[in-house]
């Protein structure tokens, strides 16, 4: 029996609706799926550190080549987390890995940037002295010199620890030097103290016995792995792809804390003894962004505000709320 024309099925109103919701229905779908094929990215850019070790498993070891086989992959060095985010915005890379302190500076100053995975967790700054300087205390720094790069987690530190100790940051005299110039710096007699970072810290510690000044483990920030919100909207399944692959790096790491080391080493040309320094301060084993990560960064907002770091009437605590999206990096973790 032939079946009745279309047009048959839609001579009333409310069956005309329904035929026009289902037609729309499936052609935005269909338009989804066009457009995440149409997006995949033919070069994929990141930068590697050594202050962030996942990195350094994931760049040898060639993981993420292996799961974008039509793909380029290319690395950038990033020294401190100032370039890794200068080379974020400029487009140079396209996943930045900094503290995330820094991303939320970044963020409230004007950069549109999303914080998708946390790639450490470590106590990977302090005060450093010299081990012949007769300072022992934050409030000693009043009037000297200090090394410590601007736009980073140790920078940040550095004010925090001035606050505590009922100092400004005015209070003492603050040389933008990036982290391996100012461990040179500090003992070469050039200033007073560093805000260092690790390994250069580590190195200076066991190769010059350099002395930890001041330490506070809730001053230093988590490290995360960042994109543009532009990034985020046009590649989602990219990012996705890279966070797999970053945990296919943390999982060997947490389980090759010997081989971790000897790669760290290998890579930043310092002895064996100051990887593993580092890494005893370096944790790995919770790469999912929380609900504490966010009251973490909202604690140290007055700093940024009261050291005029952002822009005059940016709400730091919305800043955070936009900055951290834990939602790709919950698609790709295991849960226990």
């Amino acid at each position: 029996m032939p079946q009745p024309p279309i047009s048959f099925w839609l001579q009333t109103p409310r069956a005309l609706i329904r035929w026009m919701v289902t037609t729309c229905t499936l052609a935005i779908s269909l338009q989804g799926v066009a457009q995440a094929a149409e997006t995949a990215p033919a070069e994929v850019r990141l930068d590697y550190a050594y202050y962030s070790p996942v990195s350094l498993a994931l760049k040898h070891f060639g993981w993420l080549e292996k799961a974008l086989p039509e793909a380029k992959v290319t690395w950038v060095l990033s020294q401190g987390s100032n370039r890794s985010l200068e080379y974020l915005n400029s487009g140079s890379v396209d996943f930045a890995s900094s503290a995330s302190l820094s991303a939320v500076l970044a963020r409230a100053n004007g950069s549109p940037i999303k914080s998708v995975y946390v790639y450490s967790r470590a106590e990977w700054t302090a005060l450093v002295v010299r081990k012949d300087s007769p300072l022992q205390s934050v409030a000693e720094l009043k009037g000297k010199k200090i090394a410590a790069t601007k736009g980073t987690d140790p920078y940040l530190f550095t004010l925090r620890a001035l606050q505590k100790a009922g100092l400004k940051k005015d209070d003492v005299e603050l040389l933008h030097l990036q982290h391996p110039d100012g461990r040179t710096a500090l003992e070469k007699g050039d200033v007073d103290a560093w805000a260092g970072l690790d390994p250069h810290m580590a190195a200076s510690e066991i190769q010059s016995g350099s002395r930890l000044l001041y330490r506070n483990k809730d001053f230093n920030s988590y490290g995360v792995l960042s994109v543009t919100e532009t990034y985020a909207k046009e590649h989602p399944q990219a990012i996705r792809t890279v966070l797999s692959a970053y945990e296919q790096a943390r999982e060997w790491a947490v389980k090759n804390p010997d081989e971790l080391a000897r790669l760290l080493a290998t890579e930043s040309g310092l002895p064996l003894e100051v990887a593993r320094l580092q890494l005893t301060r370096t944790d790995l084993s919770n790469p999912q962004l929380s609900a504490k990560d966010m009251e973490a960064s909202k604690a140290a907002a007055p700093i940024l505000v009261s050291e005029d770091l952002v822009r005059k009437g940016v709400n730091v605590e919305q800043v955070i709320d936009q900055l951290i999206t834990p939602e790709f990096s919950k698609a790709v973790i295991a849960t226990p």
